[in-house]
C-alpha cells in the first residue's frame, strides 16, 4: 500500500507543481478580468458619461448571481458530485461567456447609453448599457468563483500531506499578478484605445486559461487512476447533500467564512476605488492612478508564499490572521484621515496593505482543510465564497452610492470636463468599520481553535 501511494503523481514534486502552475494561470486570467475596469472609473465617467452609482452597480454585479441565486452553493455541490475535471471546463466557459457579454456592452453591441431602466430594489436609474455590462460581470462572477473553489480543492488534493500552505500561497501569488497587471497598466491602455478594447484583451487571456484547464485534466485523470483504490472507490467517501448540514453546524467554519467576508470586503473593493482615491485625494495622474493600488497584489505575490511556508513549518495560523487584521485597521484609518494627502504616505500605506493581504489568506485558506473533511471541501469552499460574495456585491455598490450622495453633482461636473474632485472621507468609514469587525472575528477564531483543537496553530507538514 505504501509503495503504491509513493508512486502517485502528487508524490512527484515536478508533477504537482506543474499542476499548480496550470491551475494558477487560469486564476491569473480570472483576476485580470475581475480588475480590468478598476482603474478606469475616471475614464468611464469622461468617455461613457457614467457616474459612481453606475460604476458601483457594474463592479458589485460580480456577486449578484452568486448571492441571490445561490449559484456558489450549487456549483460547490457540482464540484463535489462531478469532480474537478468537469468543474474546470464548466467554470472557464462561464467566465468566457460573461466576459464576452461585458465587452459587447461596453462596445455598444448590446444595450444603449440612451435607454434608461429603473431598478426598484436599488432605487437606481441605469442605462441598458450599464445593465448589460453588469449582467456580463455577474455571469463572469459565477464562473471565476466556481473556478476558485475548484482550484482550491484541486490544490488540497495534489498537496495533501505536502507543502499545502506554500502551494496555496503560490497559487494566490500567481493569481494576484492578474490583479496587478490591469491596475498598473489598464488606464494607459484604455486611454490609448478604449474601455471595450481593454476588456477584450483580457477575454483573450480567459480563453488561454480554458486551454490550460484542458491540459490540467490530463494530469488529474492520471492521478485519479493511481489513487482510485485508496481514496475514490468507497461510497462512504462520496459527498452527500446531508454533508451540508455537517458543514454549517461547524462554528469554526462560520468564523472562517465571516473573517473572509469582512477581510476581503476591505481589500477587493479597494481595488475598485483605490485608483479613484489616488486621483481625488492624492493628486495622482489618471493614467497611473492604478499603479499604487497595483502594489498590493504585487506584494502578495512575494509575501503570501513566504507566510504560507512559515505556516507549513511553524504553524501559528490563527495568530497570523490576527496580525493581518490589525495591520488592515491601520491602513484604512490612514486612508480615512483627511489631512494625509502625501503620495509618499499613500505609497507606504499601500505596501502595508500588501503585507496584511498576504498574512490573512496565507493562513486562512490552508486552515479550512483542518476544520472540514476532504470530501466536503468543495462545498465548504463554495459556502465560504458565497458568504464572501455578499461583501463583494454589497460593499462596492454601497461605496458608489454613498460617494454620489456625499458628493452631489461631482460626476456630472467631471463628465462636463470640470476639474473637480470627490471627497472620500465619509465613504471610507465603511472600510474602517469592516476592519474592526475582522479583528474581532480573528480573536474569536483563535479562541475557538483553542477550545476545539482544530490545530490552526500547528504546522501543516507531516514529519
Amino acid at each position: 500500500m505504501t509503495n503504491a501511494i509513493k508512486q502517485t503523481l502528487r508524490d512527484s514534486k515536478k508533477a504537482r507543481w506543474t499542476a499548480l502552475v496550470i491551475l494558477s494561470f487560469t486564476m491569473f486570467a480570472g483576476y485580470m478580468f475581475t480588475e480590468v475596469i478598476s482603474p478606469l472609473k475616471p475614464i468611464m465617467e469622461r468617455t461613457l458619461a457614467m457616474n459612481s452609482s453606475d460604476y458601483g452597480f457594474i463592479t458589485s454585479a460580480y456577486g449578484i448571481f452568486n448571492v441571490f441565486l445561490f449559484m456558489l452553493i450549487i456549483v460547490g455541490m457540482f464540484l463535489d458530485r462531478f469532480g474537478v475535471r468537469f468543474s474546470t471546463i464548466a467554470s472557464a466557459l462561464i467566465m468566457i461567456a460573461g466576459g464576452i457579454i461585458k465587452f459587447a456592452a461596453f462596445k455598444g453591441l448590446i444595450g444603449s447609453a440612451d435607454h434608461i431602466i429603473h431598478v426598484p430594489l436599488l432605487n437606481l436609474d441605469l442605462t441598458t448599457q450599464v445593465f448589460w455590462a453588469g449582467f456580463g460581470f455577474a455571469l463572469f462572477g459565477v464562473g471565476v468563483e466556481y473556478a476558485g473553489i475548484t482550484v482550491s480543492k484541486a490544490v488540497a488534493k495534489w498537496f495533501k500531506g505536502k507543502e499545502m500552505a506554500l502551494a496555496m500561497g503560490m497559487q494566490v501569488a500567481i493569481a494576484r499578478l492578474g490583479s496587478f497587471a490591469p491596475l498598473a497598466f489598464g488606464a494607459k491602455i484604455a486611454n490609448t484605445y478604449d474601455v471595450a478594447t481593454t476588456v477584450l484583451i483580457v477575454v483573450g487571456f480567459l480563453i488561454l486559461g480554458l486551454v490550460g484547464f484542458f491540459y490540467y485534466n490530463i494530469l488529474d485523470k492520471k492521478l485519479d487512476t493511481q489513487i482510485s483504490e485508496e481514496e475514490d472507490n468507497s461510497e462512504e467517501d462520496k459527498f452527500k447533500i446531508s454533508d451540508l448540514g455537517i458543514i454549517i453546524s461547524n462554528r469554526g467554519f462560520w468564523l472562517i467564512a465571516l473573517l473572509c467576508v469582512s477581510f476581503y470586503s476591505t481589500v477587493f473593493p479597494f481595488y475598485k476605488y483605490g485608483p479613484d482615491l489616488m486621483v481625488n485625494k492624492f493628486g495622482v495622474s489618471e493614467n497611473w492612478a492604478g499603479l499604487l493600488p497595483s502594489l498590493v497584489p504585487f506584494g502578495t505575490m512575494l509575501l503570501t508564499p513566504i507566510f504560507g511556508s512559515l505556516y507549513d513549518k511553524k504553524g501559528k495560523g490563527a495568530s497570523i490572521m490576527m496580525l493581518g487584521a490589525v495591520l488592515l485597521i491601520i491602513v484604512h484609518v490612514i486612508f480615512y484621515l483627511p489631512f494625509i494627502t502625501s503620495v509618499v504616505a499613500a505609497f507606504f500605506n499601500v505596501l502595508l496593505l500588501g503585507i496584511a493581504f498576504s498574512l490573512v489568506p496565507s493562513a486562512m485558506w490552508p486552515s479550512v482543510p483542518k476544520i472540514i473533511p476532504e470530501k466536503q471541501l468543495g462545498s465548504a469552499f463554495a459556502l465560504i465564497f458565497w458568504v464572501q460574495n455578499f461583501g463583494l456585491w454589497g460593499i462596492p455598490l454601497a461605496v458608489g452610492i454613498v460617494l454620489d450622495k456625499t458628493n452631489p453633482g461631482v460626476a456630472e461636473a467631471k463628465a462636463a470636463g470640470e476639474a473637480i474632485t470627490y471627497n472620500y472621507q465619509t465613504t471610507w468609514t465603511i472600510f474602517v468599520a469592516l476592519t474592526i469587525v475582522a479583528l474581532l472575528i480573528s480573536f474569536w477564531l483563535k479562541a475557538e481553535d483553542k477550545r476545539k483543537g482544530y490545530g490552526l496553530e500547528l504546522p501543516n507538514i507531516r514529519n
